[in-house]
This record gives C-alpha cells, sequence and structure tokens, in this order.
C-alpha cells in the first residue's frame, strides 16, 4: 500500500465504485475487500466496510461510512488521455449529465468529479507562446467535453 492513499467515502456503494472503476482504467485491479465488524454502527456485519484498489498503478480506498458526506467539485481525479478517442471513451463512461459539465470536468455517476484532460492541453497551455497559450485557455473554458483539434487550432 502506498503511504498516501486517497480514501473516497461512499454511501454503501464502495465496491460497486472500484468494480467500475477498475473495468473502465487500465493497470486497475481491486486489492482486498474487508467485510464489517459486529460493532460498526454505519454497516451490518459481515458487509463491505472498504475496498482497497489500484487505479493505473495508485492505490485508493473505498470506505462504506454511510449516507453522511457527498463528494464536490473541491477534489477531482485528473485522468490524462493520450488522444481524442481516450478523451471520448472516459466521458462516454464517466460524465453522468454530460450537458451539465464544462471544462472538461465530468461528474460520474457516484458524485466524484473527473477532469478528463488530453496530454496536449497541458503541452499548448505550457507553451512559451503566451498569447496561444491565451487563446487555448479562452477555447478550453467554453468547452463541455475537451477537442484536442479545436484546442490546438486556437
Amino acid at each position: 500500500m502506498d503511504k498516501i492513499t486517497p480514501c473516497l467515502w461512499c454511501n454503501n456503494n464502495a465496491e460497486e465504485m472500484a468494480r467500475f472503476y477498475t473495468e473502465l482504467i487500465p493497470d486497475s485491479r481491486i486489492n482486498q475487500r474487508v467485510l464489517s465488524p459486529a460493532d460498526n454502527p454505519s454497516v451490518k456485519e459481515g458487509e463491505v466496510l472498504t475496498v482497497e484498489f489500484t487505479l493505473a498503478g495508485k492505490a485508493y480506498t473505498a470506505l462504506n461510512g454511510g449516507d453522511y458526506f457527498k463528494f464536490n467539485e473541491a477534489i477531482s481525479l485528473q485522468l490524462l488521455c493520450d488522444d481524442q478517442a481516450e478523451v471520448d471513451r472516459y466521458w462516454q463512461a464517466l460524465s453522468a449529465v454530460p450537458e451539465a459539465e464544462q471544462c472538461g470536468w465530468a461528474k460520474d455517476r457516484f458524485g466524484v468529479s473527473w477532469q478528463i484532460v488530453p496530454k496536449r492541453l497541458i503541452e499548448l497551455i505550457a507553451s512559451p507562446d503566451r498569447a496561444r497559450a491565451k487563446r487555448v485557455l479562452e477555447v478550453m473554458l467554453e468547452m463541455k467535453k475537451l477537442d484536442i483539434a479545436a484546442l490546438e487550432a486556437a
């Protein structure tokens, strides 16, 4: 296990979440399920308490903690994509309400926010041509799902 592991608080769907993510993202797997002990007030004895899983080589934990906390955009998972096909595939799978999304950010059916980012965007905004970088950012701010060809044309 990594020294620092993000823990995702779930409302009794930790295993479903981990399974969905690990089936979607390469180099991912469920590592361990931990069942709840008898004295846990939030999760019945014998039901899944935590799921330890790996996404693209990084460790995560999902915790069935009950209906106390909700995800929000204050934290997101950034998913770097090599090309438009990869952006499109992840957008299709992760964006629960595509018309409500903005600037490459998508919220999935679990409420987790994702930044689905083409690596090319990072190159363009880091360009020494600061006027072009500014144009790229302006174009990006008008998009929902990011379009690499439109970003390059800026």
